[in-house]
């Protein structure tokens, strides 16, 4: 079923304390995708730090941040993130996650799609990634949804929240694909 009553919202609009209890709700969902988003995310003192370094982030213009609310009980539902900006290529990377209760109602794929079109649109990009984990399923299938092709497997690139080094895939979709698909 479809969810539609929800909203991004830009990172000057968001309180630390709703993403805090955003990251609290779902701290066993994300830990080993987002772990240096829980770890920075631990009390609220902690996240406000990590909220006001983003705020930081964004102004020097090298990641972008948008937070996914649900219109009906005012309260933050997901995350999506634009970083690795490397504007000498044109490329960025996508990284998401969506609160466990709120998985499989098409809120993130569609919410991806919104940042696809910024990244394109507005930050002039040739080139988004998205790195998964080989376990991470249902951000596989968003990728490949949103047109992305499965470039490779990245040996040992991602280190999780227990300090082990994992392989990730690697999903890329270049503008000229984009446009193709939007026609």
């Amino acid at each position: 079923m479809k969810f539609t009553n929800w909203k991004l919202e830009k990172i000057e609009n968001i309180l630390a304390e709703e993403f805090f209890n955003l990251i609290d709700r779902n701290r066993n969902h994300i830990g080993k995708t987002f772990p240096v988003t829980v770890s920075n995310c631990i009390d609220l003192e902690k996240t406000a730090k990590f909220i006001t370094n983003n705020i930081q982030i964004e102004k020097q213009k090298t990641g972008y941040y948008f937070y996914i609310r649900n219109l009906e009980i005012n309260d933050l539902i997901g995350y999506i993130c634009i970083k690795k900006i490397d504007f000498n290529i044109s490329k960025c990377e996508l990284a998401y996650f969506i609160d466990k209760d709120f998985e499989g109602k098409g809120i993130i794929s569609k919410a991806v799609l919104d940042v696809i079109t910024i990244c394109f649109k507005e930050l002039f990009m040739n080139k988004i990634f998205i790195c998964t984990s080989k376990i991470n399923f249902g951000s596989q299938r968003i990728a490949l949804k949103q047109g992305f092709i499965q470039e490779g497997i990245l040996r040992e690139e991602f280190k999780s929240n227990e300090g082990i080094l994992e392989d990730i895939i690697y999903f890329g979709l270049l503008k000229s694909d984009y446009i193709k698909d939007e026609k």
